[in-house]
């Protein structure tokens, strides 16, 4: 098993050697990130081998189904009702992977071709070159239409309080770069990675930033010694920058993760990151650098909080299977032969035992007095414990 992409391990190690141990967030962002050789930002390596698929590395909802694009389709039309038709209605999705989700979104509102459609505005926030080719590719047939689809790099593309719309992603947040913690003699230390004699290592130090000391205290966890887990400090400052950018509207993150509660409970001391590999997870960041994928479970708790102090107010918190029913996929899904392989897929986004409950949806609204979604409408078992004081 190789140390990874020749150029990015060179790139690597070479940081290392001049600066001494970096922090695992960099490593991390470097892998994944690195703007010629990260695992995101350059085309995949040979023809067979597609990194978001069924034949990939990983694959997710909208590689299953184009159900979950039908579905926030419907709910896009209720907000759209409940902000007044504004026009135009801004659809904008971060980190849209392959384009699929927005294909079968856009599909499933133009089929109507009504006021709504219109007036319906698709952005795509992307700044790896490889993912947004894949994404015209699959996005060609509304290309046509001048200003439908647009592709920025970034959120400071979009001017402050700028947006009237939804705001979405769907497995964003758990591939931000995050910092790894480990309890040491009753301390918090961060793991730092080294680079000797042709290998990566890892080193525990102080934590690199006050910004962690002071998530830590929030928490205020009492785990052991030996306690590792990870902390994105990236997706706090992501839902603050998003929220500074809606005037009126909602943001609807989709991700597998927790509530803090869960997420920092004491069954879980080994942490949740994990590496993604044609299929198969592993835990060696250190081998196929830039060849494979990362993750970490998303802290959803910390996402309504911060959220919630930038102005963004919290509309629920669900799982994907309750979304789903709550908009209807009975009816979709009874439209399907339960014998194809069709309905087999769209089953598979429901199951209690995968993706229906791995995966949560966190919905938050500006600008407009609490409403009721219908992706909303039936409630988890998990309830709603997103604050701190239920979660620490």
């Amino acid at each position: 098993m190789s140390l990874g992409h020749p150029e990015l391990v060179a790139d690597i190690s070479s940081e290392i050697i001049g600066k001494g141990p970096i922090p695992f967030v960099r490593f991390m962002e470097l892998a994944l990130y690195h703007p010629q050789y990260g695992y995101y930002m350059r085309p995949p390596d040979g023809a067979d081998h597609e990194r978001i698929g069924w034949s990939g590395d990983f694959y997710t909802s909208s590689d299953v189904h184009p159900i979950l694009g039908r579905a926030m389709a419907s709910q896009a039309r209720q907000m759209d009702e409940l902000l007044g038709h504004p026009t135009p209605f801004t659809i904008v999705e971060m980190g849209a992977g392959k384009g699929l989700l927005a294909r079968d979104c856009l599909a499933a509102i133009h089929a109507n071709r009504d006021d709504f459609a219109s007036r319906v505005r698709y952005v795509l926030i992307e700044r790896s070159p490889a993912m947004q080719a894949l994404q015209r590719q699959h996005l060609a047939p509304w290309l046509n239409t001048p200003g439908l689809v647009t592709w920025i790099e970034g959120l400071d593309a979009l001017a402050p309080q700028s947006m009237t719309g939804l705001f979405f992603s769907n497995e964003l947040v758990d591939a931000f770069p995050v910092h790894r913690i480990q309890m040491v003699a009753g301390q918090a230390k961060e793991l730092f990675v080294d680079y000797r004699d042709g290998r990566f290592e890892e080193c525990l130090k102080p934590l690199s930033t006050p910004a962690l000391d002071r998530y830590l205290q929030r928490l205020k966890p009492t785990w052991p010694d030996g306690y590792r887990t990870e902390v994105n400090l990236q997706a706090l400052k992501w839902v603050e920058q998003v929220a500074q950018r809606i005037d009126r509207g909602f943001v609807v993150t989709i991700d597998y993760g927790h509530t803090a509660q869960d997420l920092y409970g004491p069954d879980r001391k080994d942490g949740t990151f994990l590496c993604y590999y044609q299929q198969l997870t592993g835990d060696m960041p250190y081998m196929r650098i830039g060849q494979q994928d990362m993750t970490a479970h998303v802290d959803f708790t910390s996402l309504a909080t911060v959220g919630a102090a930038a102005g963004l107010n919290l509309t629920g918190f669900t799982n994907q299977m309750s979304f789903l029913m709550g908009l209807g996929v009975e009816d979709m899904i009874g439209q399907l032969d339960p014998e194809s392989p069709e309905f087999g897929a769209a089953i598979h986004l429901l199951k209690p035992d995968g993706m229906g409950r791995t995966f949560k949806i966190l919905v938050q609204h500006r600008g407009i007095e609490r409403p009721d979604l219908d992706g909303l409408k039936f409630k988890p078992f998990f309830g709603s414990a997103l604050t701190l004081n239920e979660a620490a």
